[in-house]
């Protein structure tokens, strides 16, 4: 079990792939940090538009509802939030797809004299067709 766990994204409509990602951030941790991304920060990468931040907030907060663990949602406003200035976080959960963005967070926090991350890949879930689960089609 890891003291501090985070796990950041946009999470515009929570899909069976953010709830593998989120449950097993939340069943290795004691407290989790969410890293929400901003509205303004979400919507540099997307041409459609997206959930409010508060709607999304309200998402993730609800499907927490079901476990017990200290959760905070943090607003964030780059690709690494938190991840790389918070020296209590010992853990990292993100898909396989954000793999690398998790060794990056890694070499940022070697270069700040932070210890490195245990970074937990979840596999990614598919549709019926075989292509990854998004909330951005």
């Amino acid at each position: 079990m890891f003291k501090r766990i985070v796990v950041g994204g946009t999470f515009d409509i929570l899909h069976d792939g953010h709830r593998s990602l989120l449950k097993t951030a939340f069943e290795n941790g004691g407290s989790i940090v969410i890293g929400l991304t901003s509205d303004e920060f979400a919507l540099r990468f997307r041409t459609r538009e997206i959930n409010s931040y508060e709607c999304r907030k309200k998402g993730l907060l609800d499907f927490s509802n079901d476990f017990k663990a200290d959760i905070t949602v943090e607003c964030i406003n780059d690709t690494y939030g938190m991840a790389t200035l918070d020296e209590e976080i010992d853990a990292i959960v993100v898909s396989e797809e954000t793999l690398l963005r998790a060794e990056e967070i890694n070499t940022i926090r070697y270069k700040k004299g932070l210890p490195k991350l245990t970074i937990i890949v979840v596999p990614l879930v598919l549709d019926d067709s075989g292509k990854p689960l998004s909330s951005s089609d």
